[in-house]
């Protein structure tokens, strides 16, 4: 009986026990609570702290405070009086998620807005040279990104729903790293499309934070890009189509390279664009029959065949040249086969003229093609035609488009409505076109029989350079002559008319 009645008072009754559990229990919980809204707090804090410094309008591009001057002028003259824009707030990133010295459109709006005063940041990698404008002018900074690892970059259709989204992670801390950090804030930020993932996410992203306006400057459609190597029903096509879409909203403004691709977008994503059409910069223009002589003698890749290229030769040669990304919407073997069935026309032709081909560009399918140009030649189906690549610095490809007879453009157009800019580099230098015209912008570009001629597979290629090169009805000199005069528009008068008043930096 003792020890029962010991047991009984030594234990606490049941309701004390579970309260005393519920206690327990219930300061766990407080303690987990309080944890994690300290964590939160904490976590809170700092994004605040790190967020990156937002745009200023009674600030300058480099921080210093604007005068009262720049006060007043931003904005419209009112009381009944004209309306006038004033330039004010004049900074800009100038962004393009790929090699900045082949993304020439994105270099021409550089140099433009620096030209009218504004402080331009241009964002992208550095992998070739640059404009020498560029290089040149104190208002323009180039900010290089970090390229993403080697093992990133992939041609296997297997490996790419793998490593296209490490890649894309890598390039958006890069970006956003570069957009929000190292440099100052901005009033506009111009994006390059395509490429669109990450790009468009992170540039509205940073737009968001830093006050700043976002442009798009759509120079094609990326997932059209990414159907030419997955396939248009592809699932990761749709989510890019889905993706472009959506984010394309969140722009303030938007340019376009065509007509035909201002009225898609309208159509299909619901924005309103301004055609800025690419024109020529200055460094492309006609040259005369001294400066062309001087040229060829002295390029390494025409010296030794120069006393051909000129008219006074017995058996004068022509000089082609195409540009290429080496890329799937480039198709290169359209010019090699027409080559081939030239070369075997003018061995049974002795009145066509040998041609010398210089392929200017970098990129993926290079080696590839390559390749195949040794087999050809190895099997004598290149007789009469000498085929050589180069990379050249932009004054000298400037150069080598004003020297050469015919530019040949092999661009196919993934969306059917953007537009090679090398054929508008071609006429800047006064050299007529002959390019794969099965597209839709097509004739924004290229008048037929003016300034240039298109064809839709390698025979009517061939057949172009067959009568072309024999000139009966003397149509290579009236291309000439049309591609000279086209030479006369330029970009500077383009894009004062579109991007100056658009920026606010041209009076209207």
């Amino acid at each position: 009986m003792k020890h029962h009645l010991v047991r009984l008072y030594t234990s606490p009754p049941p309701a004390i026990q579970a309260g005393t559990m519920f206690g327990e229990d219930f300061s766990r919980t407080f303690e987990f609570v309080l944890f994690g809204f300290v964590l939160l707090s904490t976590l809170f804090t700092i994004f605040l702290l790190t967020l990156p410094t937002p745009y200023s309008p009674y600030q300058d591009n480099s921080g210093q405070a604007a005068t009262e001057n720049d006060k007043e002028n931003d904005g419209e003259a009112k009381d009944g009086e004209k309306k006038t824009r004033f330039r004010a707030g004049r900074s800009v990133q100038v962004v393009v998620l790929g090699d900045i010295g082949r993304s020439p459109r994105m270099q021409y709006h550089a140099i433009s807005l620096a030209k009218h005063g504004a402080r331009v940041y241009l964002v992208g990698y550095r992998e070739s040279e640059v404009h020498p404008d560029i290089v040149s002018n104190p208002r323009i900074k180039i900010v290089e990104l970090t390229p993403a690892p080697s093992w990133c970059h992939s041609s296997s259709k297997l490996l790419f729903p793998i490593l296209a989204p490490l890649k894309a992670l890598w390039q958006a801390r890069s970006l956003y790293r570069a957009l929000s950090y190292r440099t100052a804030p901005v009033r506009w930020m111009l994006v390059q499309n395509p490429p669109s993932i990450p790009t468009l996410a992170i540039a509205s992203t940073v737009c968001f934070f830093r006050n700043a306006e976002l442009i798009i400057d759509w120079h094609n459609f990326g997932y059209s890009i990414l159907a030419l190597k997955l396939g248009a029903r592809h699932p990761l096509v749709k989510v890019a189509a889905l993706y472009e879409n959506l984010f394309s909203r969140f722009a303030t403004n938007h340019f376009t390279v065509t007509d035909a691709m201002a009225r898609v977008l309208k159509k299909q994503y619901g924005v309103t664009a301004l055609t800025l059409h690419d024109r020529p910069a200055e460094l492309f223009r006609p040259i005369n029959s001294q400066e062309r002589a001087d040229f060829l003698a002295r390029l390494p890749k025409t010296a030794q065949y120069a006393p051909n290229l000129t008219p006074s030769s017995q058996e004068p040669w022509k000089l082609i040249v195409s540009s290429t990304s080496w890329t799937p919407d480039e198709d290169f073997s359209i010019l090699l086969e027409a080559l081939c069935a030239y070369s075997a026309q003018a061995t049974s032709k002795p009145q066509l003229p040998k041609i010398i081909a210089i392929i200017t560009g970098k990129g993926p399918l290079k080696e590839y093609y390559l390749a195949k140009v040794r087999e050809l030649n190895q099997q004598k189906k290149l007789v009469n035609v000498i085929i050589q690549t180069a990379w050249l610095t932009p004054e000298d490809y400037a150069l080598l488009l004003a020297a050469a007879d015919l530019g040949v453009s092999l661009h196919t157009s993934s969306s059917g409505v953007d537009l090679p800019m090398k054929v508008v580099d071609m006429f800047g230098a006064g050299l007529p076109v002959v390019g794969w015209s099965r597209f839709e912008a097509w004739p924004e570009l290229v008048k037929e029989d003016v300034n240039g001629k298109g064809f839709g597979s390698s025979d009517k290629l061939w057949q172009l350079l067959v009568n072309l090169f024999e000139d009966r009805d003397g149509l290579i000199q009236t291309l000439k002559e049309g591609a000279v005069k086209e030479s006369r528009y330029r970009w500077n008068d383009e894009w004062d008319r579109v991007g100056g008043n658009l920026f606010k930096l041209i009076y209207v």
